[in-house]
């Protein structure tokens, strides 16, 4: 079986994600990030509660170890990707699932940006806050009318028609909330997270991942990468570490990154990791298309079982 994978970001972890998959074959891979990392990544994943998993590198951590275990379980399973994509975070688990990454180096990355994040926020203070029910020119315009000298606040994620997420520094995301109400937003939701992501506030952050990225072995793809920074397919090495040394301070292109995969590949589409976030987002941008989630491992066998009744 083929199909297209899309692989969850941050903010898609919960408490005990990994209690459904400790006696699954694929286990082994939380004991490898476990070892790889130091850090006790089933407790992690079984034990923590809310408050320790929004700490940005235990939330990163957990996301992409639980949706690497479930793309190794949909492999073992014969359910190969015609495509990936993944959002922001997500890329990474992306990329190992193309074969352009090796799952560990990804992770170590992965812990690399995590804490690279973390600082930032705290060199630069900032937050970010999701816009619901304008469209992205009238909030470029709310960005544009609310940033003044010293305080930007930029569009960093574009994940739906109607639903859009700003960052940038914290008094002008106050200000761009109150200007799109005054527009007609159905609603802002200020987000809970550590610092302004995918905006320039993040860019001294960006510079040295990047320096990191590159001590890596990358490859090209063996399949299709969506990538988030331009909405585009890439597949060689070059585009890969390209796409990569943008993507930290560059918008989340979702919703035109989806509008491509669905436009390139006809068939059904898994949501591989923890959360349904996605598989609410693919709806909006498309409803017609067929999305499943897949972050258990009784959605694994159904999913599976499925595809070969």
């Amino acid at each position: 079986m083929t199909t297209a994978f899309v692989f969850p970001g941050q903010g898609s972890q919960s408490p005990q994600i990994g209690v459904p998959w400790r006696a699954h074959p694929s286990w082994g891979v939380v004991e490898e990030a476990s070892d790889s990392t130091g850090v006790d990544v089933g407790r992690l994943l079984c034990d923590a509660d809310g408050d320790e998993l929004l700490d940005t590198a235990n939330a990163q951590l957990s996301t992409y170890v639980v949706s690497v275990m479930i793309g190794r379980a949909l492999c073992a399973a014969g359910v190969e990707p015609q495509n990936v994509a993944g959002h922001s975070l997500g890329e990474y688990s992306a990329l190992v699932a193309a074969n352009a990454l090796d799952g560990m180096d990804a992770l170590k990355i992965v812990r690399k940006r995590g804490e690279l994040m973390f600082d930032a926020g705290t060199r630069q203070p900032g937050t970010m806050a999701a816009i619901i029910g304008l469209e992205r020119p009238d909030v470029e315009a709310v960005c544009r009318e609310s940033s003044r000298a010293g305080e930007v606040v930029v569009v960093a994620n574009v994940n739906s028609p109607g639903q859009i997420v700003v960052s940038g520094s914290i008094d002008a995301v106050g200000r761009a909330c109150a200007a799109a109400q005054a527009r007609g937003a159905k609603k802002t939701i200020p987000l809970n997270v550590s610092g302004a992501f995918h905006s320039p506030l993040v860019a001294g952050a960006q510079k040295d991942l990047v320096e990191y990225i590159k001590s890596f072995a990358i490859r090209d793809a063996s399949v299709g990468v969506v990538c988030n920074a331009d909405a585009r397919i890439v597949a060689k090495k070059d585009e890969i570490v390209d796409a990569l040394s943008r993507q930290l301070t560059s918008p989340v292109l979702w919703s035109d990154s989806m509008a491509l995969l669905l436009a390139s590949w006809g068939g059904p589409v898994l949501e591989v990791g923890p959360g349904k976030v996605l598989s609410g987002l693919l709806k909006r941008i498309d409803g017609a298309r067929s999305v499943r989630t897949v972050g258990t491992a009784e959605e694994l066998e159904r999913s599976f079982a499925d595809e070969t009744a």
